[in-house]
């Protein structure tokens, strides 16, 4: 057997998410599948990121075994044919040792949120952003955001459904920049907790329509407690963008 890492990128919008479902068509069912077509064999993947329906990916990493041996190029291709016509491509295909887990093996991930920052929405990128039609001001939600920077109790932003065994997370970065009517959000950690990331993006939205106050974000922060938060962004503005390893 041997072990591979690939690379994917996919429109999350037809999927219910990254891991199969019982009622649903997910990202790793399409992807498992294609697999087995070119190689005969039931694979089970690993990734670095379970994203939710709706989500996209530009960079995301999953490993699997397969005993079939080909080049990494022959591979990739056999897993893009038969993905077809799901909205799913293998970027790259590398053969890793045994001791590489996806998940694991991680030592940073990277996320962007997007928001349409316009006054009418788009006919093309409705499922690709969040549609804001109050003027964003970055420079406050980019002073906002400071406090986030670091090792710190994340409860404000952290989902009912969330499973992680503590609250505490280290923020390494976070920031925010405009191209043309994109306001676009990025940020990376080792690991974040369950929606973390869409609702801070939610919250800090608040910050750039000047709703809230950077004091009253600083607040509801440091409340450690969801309902001190803002709303949760819509999963078609999340990007899951790259992991190191």
């Amino acid at each position: 057997m041997s072990r591979y890492r690939a690379t994917l990128e996919y429109f999350g919008k037809p999927f219910a998410g990254w891991q199969r479902q019982k009622n649903g068509f997910s990202v790793q069912q399409a992807l498992e599948e294609a697999i087995k077509n070119f190689c005969g064999q039931d694979v089970v993947t690993y990734v670095a990121g379970r994203t939710d329906a709706g989500v996209h990916a530009l960079g995301q990493v999953c490993h699997f075994e397969i005993e079939k041996k080909e080049t990494t190029k022959t591979i990739r291709n056999a897993i893009n044919f038969h993905l077809k016509p799901n909205p799913i491509i293998v970027l790259n295909v590398v053969e890793v040792d045994e001791t590489f887990h996806a998940r694991f093996s991680a030592k940073e991930r990277h996320y962007r949120y997007k928001f349409i920052n316009r006054a009418t929405p788009s006919a093309l990128y409705s499922d690709l952003s969040w549609w804001v039609p109050q003027a964003l001001d970055i420079d406050l939600m980019i002073e906002a955001s400071k406090c986030l920077i670091g090792k710190h109790d994340f409860s404000t932003f952290r989902a009912a459904g969330c499973q992680a065994k503590t609250p505490v997370k280290t923020l390494n970065s976070i920031t925010f920049w405009r191209e043309g009517d994109e306001v676009i959000m990025e940020t990376r950690a080792k690991s974040f907790l369950y929606h973390q990331v869409r609702n801070m993006a939610g919250t800090l939205k608040l910050v750039g329509e000047k709703k809230w106050t950077i004091e009253d974000f600083s607040n509801a922060f440091n409340a450690r407690t969801r309902v001190r938060g803002g709303i949760t962004a819509p999963a078609c503005g999340l990007y899951f963008m790259k992991v190191d390893y």
